[in-house]
């Protein structure tokens, strides 16, 4: 038998042989349109940035904040283009300019819809293919993940050759019968081991390699942090545990690369490699909390970078609350009212805090706490918010848990990206309430509860553009999920 699937191998080796190799290409450019506010940008330009398609190709992620049981993400995409993006179009504005691919998803109407250039144009199967590549993920309000997913199953499906596609790999089956789709079948999935390995071990040498450089200064840092200071004598609590964790990470990384390439195709291996790049990149984050807080408490030279780094989460929440305050079901209540009020407060505490820590009229730890507070007060504003919402959307006591939970789950995941800070590496997740995990949250949970409304909704295809879209055909096409 092992004769005989070694002579159909060669065969189908020999066939592909005569094939021209497929460019690989990471897309020309990335444009991110997020009206929805449900994308996590830093996770998805980063993923978006490693795909490669066969052929140079402009990426556009769309997300539509529309209406439950609506079906027009289409012509709200080709409106978006004519409106803000007239270079999506081409030149006659009849079809989608070339090589462009747009990715668009409405949380609240639960479509998926893609879109491209008559030269990256794929038959109405295939972007099918593509949007159902993303529903699992989208029906558990994993947006920035299905995204991503389906823009990796477009780049694989735009511009195929001949000898990848589907009939030619079926063929190629059935020639092979049952045992070659078995041998293919268990030689993917140890591919795609060897695949997730290689990328943890190249993370977890990248964090490694760094806390390993810098182990001395770490050192230094922790020894002259003074330990009168509250804070100061919070993060040498971590610091213990660091040199503990260090140890850990170094054998972790001997153990991974001990491993050969046959090691590394079995999945028990992988969560060793896995282990270490997540612990390699927690003592990165933690190394350089460390040295802001000896930076910042002893306002050493380039204290003003520690401090920025401090106050960047919260100004980010700032900046990002404008937009949740304008969303047609947030006007009149009255937590709107209140975080209208709060933003103006703290913008303004912001500035002069930053004002006051610069001419020494407060202490390093008279700031952070000044800080703390300034947090906790939003985070108070934006329960008393997400409470408000979540009632006037929700009709029974099942979706009020269901938007509870999507709510619930989103804050205390985008909390953990405040490590990097000295007060997001001392005190717990729930002190926290950042503004882009409310707006995700609240897109998850409404979408969430929306499905439930309507589970006899039709999931078929769409490829008209409306009345609105006039003479338009570029291709493209969306489904419900």
């Amino acid at each position: 038998m092992k004769k005989i699937l070694g002579i159909v191998a060669l065969t189908l080796l020999a066939i592909l042989g005569v094939a021209p190799a497929a460019m690989a290409a990471p897309p020309t450019d990335i444009v991110v349109a997020d009206a929805a506010g449900v994308l996590y940008q830093p996770q998805l330009l980063a993923a978006l940035k490693e795909i490669d398609f066969r052929e140079p190709t402009k990426v556009a992620v769309v997300t539509i904040e529309g209406e439950n049981g609506t079906d027009q993400i289409n012509s709200d995409v080709l409106e978006l283009a004519r409106a803000q993006h007239p270079e999506w179009l081409s030149a006659d504005e009849q079809k989608w300019a070339d090589g462009l691919f747009i990715f668009a998803v409405d949380p609240i109407a639960r479509k998926v819809g893609t879109y491209m250039g008559e030269d990256r144009k794929v038959s109405l199967s295939k972007q099918e293919a593509i949007q159902e590549s993303t529903k699992d993920l989208f029906r558990e309000a994993q947006w920035t993940e299905g995204t991503i997913a389906g823009v990796k199953k477009a780049a694989k499906l735009i511009n195929q050759p001949w000898y990848l596609s589907a009939g030619f790999i079926i063929t190629s089956s059935i020639v092979g019968g049952l045992a070659v789709i078995g041998i293919g079948t268990r030689a993917g999935i140890r591919a795609n081991n060897r695949r997730k390995a290689a990328e943890h071990l190249k993370n977890g040498d990248a964090g490694y390699s760094s806390v390993s450089l810098a182990l001395d200064v770490t050192e230094l840092n922790a020894k002259t942090i003074p330990g009168e200071s509250s804070y100061g004598s919070l993060v040498l609590e971590k610091y213990r545990l660091f040199m503990t964790e260090y140890l850990q990470a170094r054998e972790l990384n001997e153990q991974s690369h001990a491993f050969s390439k046959k090691d590394l195709s079995t999945a028990g291996n992988v969560k060793v490699v896995k282990k270490y790049a997540e612990l390699a990149a927690q003592l990165d984050t933690l190394d350089d909390v460390i040295g802001d807080t000896n930076t910042l408490l002893n306002r050493y030279a380039g204290w003003e970078g520690a401090w920025d780094r401090q106050v960047a989460p919260l100004r980010a929440d700032l900046d990002q609350l404008p937009p949740l305050l304008e969303k047609s079901e947030a006007k009149g209540l009255p937590s709107t009212v209140a975080l209208a009020s709060l933003h103006a407060h703290l913008t303004q505490r912001l500035e002069q805090l930053g004002a006051d820590f610069q001419s020494s009229r407060i202490s390093p730890d008279a700031a952070l706490d000044t800080l703390r507070g300034m947090n906790e007060e939003l985070t108070e504003a934006l329960k008393q918010h997400s409470t408000a919402m979540i009632d006037q959307f929700t009709k029974t006591k099942s979706e009020k848990a269901t938007m509870e939970k999507a709510m619930g789950s989103t804050r205390q995941q985008d909390a953990y990206g405040r490590q990097g800070t000295i007060l997001g590496s001392v005190y717990s997740w729930s002190m926290f309430y950042p503004v882009h995990s409310f707006n995700v949250g609240y897109a998850s949970g409404r979408s969430e509860v929306s499905s439930d409304r309507s589970q006899a909704s039709s999931s078929g295809s769409s490829s008209g553009y409306g009345s609105s879209g006039g003479s338009f055909s570029g291709s493209g096409s969306s489904s419900s999920f």
